[in-house]
């Protein structure tokens, strides 16, 4: 299953590719991964998006806090949190079909339509092509991609930013227990954080003949 983790993480060079390496070793992979600043000072906020058994969640985040690099991390797949993500689709639109592709449909106003109904904005407009801008759910993506296909249009280039999350206002423990997650704390500095989890809660390298730098 996919699960979704946001972590502050020191904002240094070379902090990408220690996260990067943390889950090779774990022999986890990565679906999308997004790296932005935060609201704290020389501190960057990744969303990772990870394909992992489901009880291995509470172990992944264990083992980003092994890296001295890490500040806080909270696993948000199950929580209540806002997710989207950012796409871009730029589809051929011109006064005939592309060249490679003699059957394809180019009527803008269909596109526009479409755009229309998934709530997506066009950013350019050019002589043979136009651009989409769409903000929401992974599935609601997908699903103007499809369509869009299914209608004969020739996509000529699709940009996604991957997830990007945030938990659900600043709760109270109450609010936060009838959600089904008593242990967050309410903090004005850590307000959408768990606890830091123990060293023996480590997930396990699957490769123990790879020692990077964060093992030593």
């Amino acid at each position: 299953m996919l699960h979704t983790f946001v972590a502050l993480v020191q904002d240094k060079p070379g902090v990408l590719t220690r996260v990067a390496s943390l889950f090779r070793r774990l022999n986890i992979n990565i679906v999308s991964l997004t790296v932005g600043e935060s609201e704290r000072p020389d501190t960057s906020r990744m969303t990772i998006v990870c394909e992992a058994p489901e009880h291995a969640a509470h172990r992944i985040r264990a083992s980003l806090y092994k890296l001295e690099i890490t500040e806080d991390v909270d696993e948000v797949s199950r929580s209540e949190a806002v997710i989207r993500e950012l796409c871009l689709i730029k589809v051929a639109a011109g006064p005939k079909p592309p060249p490679e592709h003699p059957d394809a449909q180019h009527s803008r106003s269909q596109i526009f339509e479409l755009a229309n109904v998934f709530r997506a904005r066009v950013v350019d407009l050019a002589p043979e092509s136009i651009m989409l801008e769409m903000t929401g759910a992974a599935s609601k993506i997908e699903g103007l991609l499809q369509v869009l296909r299914e209608s004969g249009f020739h996509i000529l280039e699709v940009s996604r930013t991957g997830r990007m999350a945030m938990r659900r206002g600043h709760h109270t423990s109450r609010v936060l227990k009838a959600l089904g997650t008593p242990n967050y704390p309410t903090t004005p500095n850590q307000p959408d954080f768990a606890d830091k989890p123990k060293s023996d809660e480590f997930l396990e390298n699957q490769f123990p003949d790879v020692h990077e730098e964060e093992d030593r």
